[in-house]
């Protein structure tokens, strides 16, 4: 594996081996030295063209403690400014040393073309590309339900992490909101479906994408029949991106409270939820829109757990990009 790019690009072996690989990192966290010195002497360079908090705070932080380097680069304030393209700026990077590059931006297929467009030779982690991936959220998103599914499902102790290797063969996920605009969806459809699990999309029909047909999971209208119907293992909540609706002419839904009310998660659809399902959030949370507070502070909210694992993530897929152990996929 060259480059990380798209959640839809792993096999099922690469998918296990990576969560597998950040159980791994996880584990080696509750130590008093979180350092590895696994990737002393490397540079990570995060290219954010997007505002951002978890992925690029938890991509530091997982380099970081892998002892690499690492250079952030923002947008704002750069010499993007001054009309200095892509291109132009990730030469700029490599030329002072980087050894990968994590690049977060608001068009689609900019990662893709900063990794195939041989402008550069380091290993290339899509941070999230306009609407269209987000591979590392795929991933923790499903290091968190397969903690959570194996446990819960197979040995009946819901506290209790799963052994690494568990699969989600059999999972119930049920997304549920912004799937328009949303790489996390997307993401997560692609992964899951790899890993076994079944996936099911709830949306307004004005916030789905066209070519709902090639997706390889369930779309739904009704929030409250798919809950009684499909009985999910985990339900995920995604963030209304209004900025991304205003920038479209909005019309979206006729307005806040109506979507609230018909597709956002109160303390009355937690309770109609199976006992051990989860509750889960990309991040970052409208409350009082796509979430109440209630229900984000749940006991079964795995929201916080969720950024946890992002760092673990993070780590494993910088270990087997660049350690000359790591890179065997």
């Amino acid at each position: 594996m060259k480059h990380l790019l798209s959640a839809k690009d792993l096999s099922h072996a690469e998918a296990v081996a990576l969560l597998d690989t950040a159980e791994a990192m996880a584990a080696t966290q509750s130590r008093a030295v979180k350092k590895l010195p696994t990737l002393r002497g490397k540079t990570v360079v995060n290219m954010f063209f997007e505002d951002s908090t978890r992925t690029r705070l938890s991509f530091e932080a997982a380099a970081k403690r892998l002892s690499a380097d690492v250079i952030n680069f923002s947008g704002k304030g750069s010499s993007l400014s001054k009309g200095e393209s892509l291109k132009d700026t990730a030469q700029t990077l490599q030329a002072m040393g980087a050894d990968a590059v994590v690049v977060r931006h608001s068009a689609c297929g900019a990662a893709h073309l900063l990794a195939h467009a041989g402008w550069i030779d380091v290993p290339v982690l899509n941070a999230g590309d306009g609407t269209h991936q987000h591979p590392t959220q795929a991933l923790l998103d499903a290091m968190t339900l397969r903690r959570w599914y194996n446990s819960a499902t197979h040995s009946g102790d819901d506290g209790a992490p799963a052994a690494p290797g568990s699969d989600l063969d059999g999972a119930k996920l049920v997304i549920v909101g912004d799937v328009l605009h949303s790489r996390v969806a997307r993401s997560n459809v692609d992964l899951a479906t790899t890993l076994g699990a079944q996936v099911t999309l709830v949306a307004p029909p004005t916030l789905l994408p066209i070519g709902m047909e090639d997706w390889p999971c369930q779309v739904h209208y009704d929030l409250d029949e798919t809950i009684a119907e499909v009985q999910p293992d985990a339900i995920m909540m995604l963030r209304v991106q209004r900025e991304r609706m205003s920038a479209a002419g909005g019309g979206f839904f006729p307005s806040p409270q109506e979507y609230s009310r018909q597709y956002g998660l109160d303390a009355t659809r937690r309770a109609a939820l199976p006992e051990h399902a989860i509750i889960m959030h990309p991040g970052p949370m409208n409350r009082g829109l796509e979430i109440t507070a209630q229900a984000a502070d749940d006991p079964r909210s795995r929201v916080v757990e969720q950024v946890a694992n992002g760092v673990s993530v993070r780590m494993a897929c910088l270990y087997l990009l660049l350690a000359d152990e790591g890179n065997q996929l």
